[in-house]
């Protein structure tokens, strides 16, 4: 197992908890689907609605099945996880949808009025956060893994130069007065940006309701994730600066990796009560 995703062992349990708290909401959602007067998406927009339903089953199906095969003839791999995750998305939310309760007298409206869109809206976090667990294929990976790698190099690089600190950058490794560091793949952020992704929805889906918050969550998430990466490539430089390489091995490199994934949640968790922050204009009493 890669452990850019060791964390996907609990995705399970998170989605548990997801439909658990919503649950109330799901089966009022539901019962509005059934309720007279529900509306429905009529005209146009009924058949854009049931074109992308048939669509995504078509994909999702096909997604699910070259999955399935390729696992079936190649063993467990990075493709053939992400196709049956990605059927699995295409899949369940046109289902989701066609089974919604029927209404015996709807009423016409727009596809975002739609009560059976309301109803699926709430299993969007369930259902995508697969997407996030299952691993990317390694073209993709690779190539994020060099270019987060690249701009954390150069940018401790950056630092050390700007404060007058001979350092000398040749690709990954980085030359210093008592020895060479060398950058590996693991420092360049993508366990914590995986990581702080999953967390940053998991919050968001649990804590808040806006989408705009939802969405500037999970972005500072992401941010997160790379500032405090860059954070602990700053500190283990200049320890090794100091030190000499082989001081930041062992101890103080795991040290400095929980640290920041502490720094990170501490951080996500502190935004929560701001993006909930609601400000109220008083008027005053009049005399």
């Amino acid at each position: 197992m890669k452990a850019d995703y060791s964390f996907g062992w609990l995705v399970p349990a998170f989605v548990g908890f997801v439909i658990y708290d919503r649950w109330p909401r799901i089966v009022a959602a539901a019962t509005e689907c059934a309720a007279e007067g529900s509306p429905r998406a009529a005209g146009w927009q009924k058949w854009v609605l049931r074109l992308v339903a048939g669509l995504s089953l078509l994909l999702g199906t096909a997604f699910f099945l070259l999955g399935a095969f390729y696992r079936a003839g190649a063993g467990s791999s990075q493709p053939g996880t992400l196709a049956i995750t990605l059927g699995m998305i295409g899949l369940l939310f046109p289902l989701l949808l066609l089974n919604a309760p029927e209404s015996a007298s709807p009423a016409a409206g727009g596809i975002l009025t739609d009560a059976r869109i309301k109803l699926v809206a709430w299993f969007i976090f369930p259902v995508m956060v697969w997407l996030v667990s299952a691993p990317m294929v390694s073209v993709i990976e690779s190539q994020l893994n060099l270019f987060l790698l690249r701009k954390v190099v150069t940018v401790v690089a950056f630092v050390f130069d700007t404060l007058g600190l001979p350092i000398e950058q040749q690709g990954n490794v980085l030359a210093l007065p008592k020895g060479n560091v060398g950058v590996e793949d693991a420092c360049s952020g993508i366990r914590s940006l995986t990581a702080c992704l999953f967390a940053g929805s998991f919050l968001s889906a649990v804590f808040l309701e806006s989408w705009w918050k939802k969405i500037m969550l999970v972005g500072a998430a992401m941010g997160l994730a790379f500032l405090t990466n860059l954070a602990r490539s700053l500190f283990l430089t200049a320890w090794a600066y100091r030190n000499g390489p082989g001081a930041i091995e062992g101890t103080v490199h795991d040290i400095a990796g929980y640290a920041v994934l502490g720094l990170t949640v501490t951080g996500l968790l502190c935004l929560l009560p701001l993006l909930n922050l609601k400000v109220s204009v008083g008027t005053s009493p009049e005399r």
